[in-house]
């Protein structure tokens, strides 16, 4: 099933390079694009326990749905997340 996400404390490229990388990685996701312009992430997912995973993955990478708990801790995360997409995508 097709859904986008919107997402909180996308940035850049570098934010992209690693939450695409990260959720390929799951089993039952698919057709991963980010899109930093919008804060969104469309993806294909097999069933609602993979789009689950995704979310807590993104969760846990620091890139929380929207409306979800988005604490100092997590922006922090995803600067983390950030700098490590810009390293390995150079």
């Amino acid at each position: 099933m097709e859904t986008i996400l919107e997402i909180q404390n996308l940035k850049c490229g570098g934010c992209a390079y690693t939450i695409t990388k990260k959720l390929t990685e799951l089993v039952g996701i698919k057709n991963i694009t980010v899109d930093t312009n919008s804060n969104s992430i469309n993806i294909n997912s097999t069933n609602e326990k993979a789009l689950e995973e995704a979310k807590t993955l993104l969760y846990k990478l620091g890139y929380p749905v929207q409306g979800g708990n988005n604490s100092f801790g997590t922006k922090a995360k995803s600067f983390v997340s950030c700098a490590i997409g810009k390293i390995e995508k150079s």
